[in-house]
């Protein structure tokens, strides 16, 4: 267990405030639900009383808080696998992430995740939420991810992330020729059927996604995306939605499509390429203690360079 332990007045600006809502403002590093969770627990008094989270403050109270955040990770064990740590501080890191990686622990995926090898590299790690990590990336997805190392940072960038003040950027190879750029703004949510799948439904939570292109082959097309929301499979869903799945999506892919006369180093390429070709390529964070935004890139991994270069030396070829 993690013991935190506080002391505050309440000002008497918030004065008529909820009391979960004034000590929002007074402790910034915790959610709000958190306190509340405390607060009904009867870890924070109130001039040493007990209170609800809806109870009005009056200014001039002495808060105490005396709470435990429990250690989640320790189900969990630490392992020695390989990150490619590209950044790290006191505040948070930044790693690299390889294809055939799983990021938490779950069915199927007991132990050899990063949230793992995160747990070797730094065991403070194990009194975090997800041992600090701010998103996922699928498995099969690479790219560049954002752990905070401390509670306060992962209040923060959990917040900056709902703000939408974190831009990630993603390189992607799908099926089909995008005439243009553009944005989709479509709910995604389970599949109404198969449940281990997402889909455009109504009911789904808002998702939006914005894609350019940088360079067309004959069948296919090298596109740059950026995400303004952060849903389960986003990029992939919204993607195949427009009927430009991702090369190699196991899930969404939907039926391989072949440039007519395609040369025999092409045509193996497409058919034997493991993985969603979709790389996390950018990240763009605030630093937690600072506020100063940080940005790091990653190179695309050989897989997907090698694709695009086969595809580049078919469209030449056809030329």
């Amino acid at each position: 267990m993690h013991k935190i332990q506080l002391n505050a007045q309440i000002p008497q600006e918030m004065a008529d405030l909820r009391l979960d809502q004034a000590l929002a403002r007074l402790f910034p590093d915790y959610s709000r639900a958190r306190l509340s969770q405390w607060i009904k627990a009867g870890e924070i008094l109130l001039d040493g009383q007990s209170r609800r989270p809806r109870d009005r403050v009056l200014g001039g109270e002495s808060v105490v808080v005396d709470a435990t955040i429990e250690d989640v990770n320790l189900s969990s064990v630490a392992q020695d696998i390989d990150l490619d740590i590209v950044y790290e501080d006191d505040a948070l890191l930044v790693l690299n992430k390889p294809s055939n990686l799983v990021v938490h622990p779950g069915a199927g995926n007991r132990d050899g995740t990063v949230l793992n090898a995160l747990l070797n590299h730094c065991p403070d790690l194990a009194t975090l939420p997800r041992a600090g990590i701010v998103h996922r990336l699928d498995k099969n997805t690479t790219g560049l991810m954002v752990v905070a190392k401390t509670l306060e940072a992962h209040h923060h960038l959990v917040d900056a992330m709902q703000a939408r003040e974190i831009r990630r950027e993603y390189e992607a190879v799908v099926h089909g020729v995008m005439t243009a750029g553009g944005s989709i703004d479509e709910p995604i949510g389970r599949h109404p059927v198969e449940r281990k799948r997402m889909a455009v439904v109504a009911s789904g939570k808002p998702a939006v996604t914005h894609y350019r292109v940088l360079k067309r082959f004959r069948m296919h097309t090298w596109v740059r995306v950026r995400l303004e929301t952060g849903r389960t499979h986003q990029i992939r869903v919204h993607m195949a939605h427009r009927r430009y799945p991702i090369v190699g999506d196991p899930v969404y892919g939907g039926r391989m499509r072949m440039p007519p006369n395609a040369s025999a180093e092409l045509r193996e390429c497409l058919q034997h390429f493991s993985r969603q070709a979709l790389h996390a390529i950018q990240l763009a964070v605030p630093h937690p203690n600072t506020g100063e935004i940080m940005e790091w890139t990653s190179v695309l991994p050989e897989d997907m360079q090698q694709l695009i270069n086969v595809l580049d030396q078919d469209l030449q070829e056809a030329e």
